[in-house]
């Protein structure tokens, strides 16, 4: 085995495989993986093998995509049989709720230039015929023809030879026992059969990801759970077939059916008795292990699934496989730098690793080659989850997650374990108002004040909360609970000089200053976003997005390549809460709670001064994203309490009203600004029309890159014809039936009464004469591009 490598890839699965494979596709081919066992030993080999386009969202379904024509495609590359099934997907529907979301779905599949339709009961009985559409009550399925599944031993194989083929190297048969970081910044892979010395790692380890992260201080939050597929004795009526019935999902068994040979595979989710294992860590030693069957767990959905397949409750069952699979707290995998080390990338926490491990491969070896991946990979960074994701988390979340694998993602719907890990010091106010809450970044934010919120993807009875609420802020004032927002302070006589590099915008000069800034990496496209004050001569305080709060750190203090210097970085997140008044009457409440000139010319736009608020410190900024009058009050979060008690008493007289994260979406979609799902690593400057965010004028990481940068697609605001109708996000914008792009993110706007969604678009969707459409739940949607900014273009009630 050699002594140095420029990578090297610890585990041999799909993922592991995957990553070095598309690693010798960018040129580095001085690469080496390091498997434990056997490739494929861990999770890989028993896989059912399923590969869909049938996913929503942008970036994970590209991944999909990719997955779909890789395999494909490779067989032919590498000589390596995958035993592609080009069988096709279904997913059946049953009620009118299925039917919307399959709509969704189908949206999202068509956003990204792929097939997919929507059939009725007949055609699904003509595709699987062994399904009893009557009795199953089958209103429609969504049909995704270019979908299959394939030897997953095949598929590692393949891509494990296509990167020996390019130069790389796998070793097998050698466990990784260590790994150290040099003084100058190398990894020292610590083998049984000898120590590797490389300038990247990355930990593919699957079962064993957790163990080896823990070899250099990480807590990663992976669980293993256990998983069954059942394979029947032969079915005769396949014979009789003159096609491979399509894979076919259905809720109502919680799990999935495809053709194996002559038998059919049964997949189940045991959903109300699912068991996680190895929680002290997967041992060593397990190699191609299997579990013990958990017949009470599967029985009730083998019984479901008879039911809508008759034809199957007379076969007898050959095989039982329940083996492992690992999930994170959210279901999403692990894809992206580890947390605080340089160098050191993660590829594991898979849940669907066949599906996966091509697409994730190349994300992260166009990160690590270039700096960032051609897709989003917000929802996958590791970062994403802070140091409260610990042990017990990670397995309370994951096992809530195994239960919601076949269930309907509605947009309400918020996951129920583990919740109030952060609260702001007002949330005993927030829930007396009857505050609903969502999760961000580990904290409890006010979504919106109602009784409850129905599910659904249509509107529902919240439609009118949520426009109280917006205009409550428009005509009166508003009073929002926004802590969930990470908080820095930056100090020392580097500070400036440090944050002008790593800002593309310029850097306050003077006390009480402030600026929006965005940060490229060296591809030039945004790495994170951030508002900036500065405190004193040489402090400045930073606020990014509660989900942010990990990755911007980490991208501060240890992944920029920029030099600190004589600056620290404190964290003062979970210290300091934040309200936000907003309105027209916000002066008038702020003044009778402060001594002190909140005038337009006592406390212009854009500033941020120290205050005292019921007698209460903070430091107030004049800024929002309501496009209001506002004030951003940051206060010590243990006294938050008392300053909404007194902005409360003030704002009564002015009609007061308490407001949430939802209301804020339509304010801000009415501002045309752009949020976190615009603001993404893969975008830049250019791609979001925030030139004017950039100073051109100086030096700071990733500006040739930006300036180099062509997009292919850009930013708009649409405007829906139908006001009845509202998107959800992932649609497709359509140019005479063709996608041209998609919607980021949407709502109602309900001081102008239109249908708003923000949507990056080709440039041909551009042109005067364009009509666009928009896929919204099955129904063509006419849309128009907006001419500017709808509601106050020029900022007066801002600066009023």
């Amino acid at each position: 085995m050699r002594s140095h490598a420029r990578v090297v890839v610890i585990g041999g699965g799909n993922m592991g495989a995957g990553v070095l494979y598309h690693l010798a596709l960018e040129g580095w081919t001085d690469c080496v993986l390091i498997e434990k066992a056997e490739l494929t030993s861990g999770a890989t080999w028993h896989a059912a093998g399923l590969v869909s386009r049938m996913v929503g969202g942008h970036a994970l379904g590209t991944m999909h995509d990719y997955a779909v024509d890789l395999y494909k495609r490779i067989e032919e590359e590498t000589g390596q049989s995958v035993s592609w099934h080009g069988c096709g997907s279904l997913r059946i529907a049953t009620s009118p709720e299925h039917v919307d979301w399959i709509n969704h779905i189908r949206d999202a599949v068509l956003a990204r230039g792929q097939e997919a339709d929507i059939i009725g009961p007949g055609e699904v009985k003509r595709l699987n015929p062994l399904y009893d559409v009557e009795a199953a009550g089958v209103l429609a399925a969504i049909h995704t023809t270019d979908d299959g599944h394939v030897d997953p031993a095949g598929t590692c194989f393949a891509m494990a030879k296509g990167a020996r083929d390019r130069g790389a190297e796998v070793v097998r048969n050698c466990r990784v026992i260590d790994l150290r970081r040099r003084p100058g910044g190398e990894w020292e892979v610590v083998t049984e059969q000898g120590t590797v010395t490389c300038e990247h790692v990355v930990n593919a380890g699957g079962y064993h990801a957790r163990r080896i992260g823990a070899f250099c201080g990480l807590d990663l939050p992976i669980v293993t759970m256990q998983h069954h597929y059942v394979v029947t004795d032969d079915v005769p009526e396949f014979a009789d077939m003159d096609h491979e019935i399509p894979v076919t999902r259905d809720d109502y068994f919680c799990g999935y059916i495809r053709r194996e040979q002559q038998s059919a595979l049964i997949g189940l989710y045991d959903k109300q008795a699912p068991r996680a294992v190895w929680l002290d860590g997967c041992p060593w030693d397990s190699e191609t292990e299997l579990f013990e069957p958990n017949m009470d767990g599967i029985t009730p959905w083998l019984e479901n699934c008879f039911e809508r397949c008759p034809a199957l409750a007379d076969r007898g069952i050959k095989r039982i496989v329940n083996g492992g699979i690992t999930y994170t707290p959210d279901g999403a995998m692990l894809l992206g730098p580890a947390p605080g080390l340089k160098n050191h990338w993660l590829a594991c926490g898979s849940t669907v690793g066949i599906a996966w491990g091509p697409g994730a491969g190349r994300a992260l070896a166009q990160w690590m080659v270039h700096g960032s991946a051609d897709i989003s990979t917000r929802a996958f960074d590791p970062r994403r989850f802070g140091v409260w994701a610990d042990a017990d988390y990670a397995q309370a979340r994951a096992t809530e997650d195994y239960t919601l694998r076949q269930a309907m993602p509605y947009p309400q719907h918020q996951r129920t374990v583990c919740r109030g890990i952060k609260r702001s010091g007002a949330h005993d106010r927030t829930v007396a108002l009857g505050a609903l809450y969502e999760e961000a970044g580990g904290w409890e934010r006010p979504r919106l004040y109602a009784p409850g919120e129905p599910f659904g993807w249509r509107r529902t009875t919240t439609f009118e909360t949520v426009r109280s609420e917006a205009l409550a802020v428009r005509e009166r004032v508003g009073l929002g609970d926004f802590s969930a927002f990470a908080k820095f302070e930056l100090s020392g006589p580097g500070a400036e000089t440090f944050l002008d590099a790593v800002c593309a915008n310029r850097i306050p000069r003077e006390i009480g200053g402030t600026c929006l800034t965005l940060m490229l990496n060296r591809k030039g496209t945004i790495e994170g976003e951030a508002t900036i004050a500065r405190t004193g001569e040489d402090t400045f305080y930073l606020v990014t997005g509660a989900p942010s709060e990990r990755r911007v750190w980490d991208w501060l203090s240890v992944q920029c390549d920029v030099p600190m210097g004589d600056t620290e970085l404190v964290n003062r997140t979970d210290d300091i809460g934040i309200l936000t008044l907003a309105g027209p009457r916000a002066r008038d409440v702020l003044a009778a709670c402060i001594d002190g000139d909140v005038s337009s010319g006592g406390f212009p736009w854009l500033r941020a001064r120290e205050l005292h608020v019921a007698g209460v410190p903070c430091l107030a900024l004049r800024l929002s994203f309501t496009g209001e009058l506002a004030w951003e009050l940051h206060a010590p979060n243990e006294r938050l309490g008392e300053i909404w008690d007194a902005l409360w008493r003030a704002g009564e007289p002015h009609g007061i009203a308490a407001y949430g994260s939802k209301a804020l979406d339509s304010l801000r979609l009415e501002k045309f600004y752009r949020g976190g799902h615009e603001l993404a690593n893969d975008a830049s400057h250019k791609d979001v029309d925030q030139m004017r965010f950039a100073r051109l004028d100086k030096e700071f990481v990733g500006k040739a890159a930006m300036l180099a940068r062509e997009p292919q697609s850009t930013i708009a605001l649409l405007s829906l014809e139908d006001g009845d109708t509202d998107c959800l996000i992932g649609e497709a914008v359509l140019l005479g039936g063709k996608p041209v792009g998609s919607v980021t993110s949407a709502g109602f706007g309900h001081m102008i009464g239109k249908s708003l969604a923000i949507a990056f678009l080709r440039q041909e969707a551009r042109a005067p004469e364009a009509r666009l459409e928009v896929s919204v739940l099955g129904s063509r949607v006419g849309a128009r591009i907006m001419p500017g900014v709808p509601y106050d273009p020029g900022n007066e009630r801002l600066k009023s």
